[in-house]
């Protein structure tokens, strides 16, 4: 692993090739369970319904997509017309089939090929009442504040960003027991790595993949609030939770809710957190 700033000039280009490899493994595996979630199986987090709130009648724009199942989701939950963005074509592709799989139609379920940088020249609409953003995102992208802006000139007035993401905490905790601190948390620039396998089967045979350069950056909450206020958004707030989706550290077990969590003996840390900012 290195922090030391070695950023290739290709970063998208690598990271894009890892996430295309990556998609015939997640839409056959038991964490993304795509017969389940055919046959209504609920992927949101359980705070997340709550928190965004009623979304009949709403137009929601999911960034960084991947294969749209929670994009889908706001479909059956009432949003009148939800738009995926990611950058990878093989993860829209299997968001498509899903889409037609249901029976939403172009009018009810698009997806839109684009860096999310660009997705304000890319979507079909010029606003939206909501823009979405779940786990494992903003990480991939090197300018939160540039992102901020992106996100803001895609909402409508009154409409709102929800981010639910992994804590940046999280990021830097040892792979141990995620109870130390091993990596920076202020940045120093990015993080390359190579990544063999995928996160879906974390005891998966290495060889499984070719494409493992990982290139991620760790925004802190601090730098991620002061982007979306400096967009011109306002916080309505910032929520942290002591659980994730996956078992991220080894020592972490699972609760009945399917989350895991660190034993009784370990210090209680924040693992996600959920966040919502509105365009006045």
């Amino acid at each position: 692993m290195s922090t030391s700033g070695e950023r290739s000039a290709d970063w998208l280009d690598s990271n894009r090739a890892l996430w295309d490899e990556r998609v015939p493994i997640h839409a056959s595996s038991d964490p993304y369970d795509v017969d389940g979630f055919l046959k209504g199986a609920n992927v949101l987090m359980d705070f997340e319904a709550g928190e965004v709130g009623d979304v009949a009648g709403k137009r929601l724009l999911h960034l960084q997509c991947h294969m749209g199942q929670e994009t889908l989701t706001w479909a059956r939950l009432g949003a009148a017309r939800v738009v995926g963005l990611d950058f990878s074509e093989p993860a829209l592709k299997v968001a498509r089939e899903l889409a037609a799989e249901l029976g939403y139609g172009e009018d009810r379920a698009a997806f839109v090929r684009s860096d999310v940088y660009e997705a304000a020249s890319s979507v079909p609409e010029a606003d939206y009442d909501i823009v979405y953003v779940s786990v494992g995102s903003i990480n991939w992208l090197p300018d939160v504040r540039r992102w901020a802006r992106v996100v803001a000139s895609l909402l409508a007035p009154g409409g709102f960003l929800y981010l639910y993401e992994f804590h940046p905490v999280s990021h830097t905790l040892d792979e141990a027991t995620g109870s130390r601190f091993v990596r920076d948390y202020i940045a120093r620039g990015p993080v390359v790595r190579e990544t063999p396998g995928s996160y879906t089967d974390r005891h998966g045979p290495a060889s499984s993949t070719v494409n493992n350069l990982a290139t991620e950056w760790v925004h802190g909450l601090g730098e991620v609030v002061s982007a979306l206020v400096a967009a011109g958004l306002r916080i309505e707030f910032l929520h942290e939770y002591d659980r994730t989706m996956f078992p991220q550290f080894k020592s972490f077990v699972q609760g009945e809710d399917g989350c895991f969590r660190p034993p009784p003996e370990q210090p209680r840390v924040p693992l996600l957190y959920s966040l919502r900012a509105a365009r006045d």
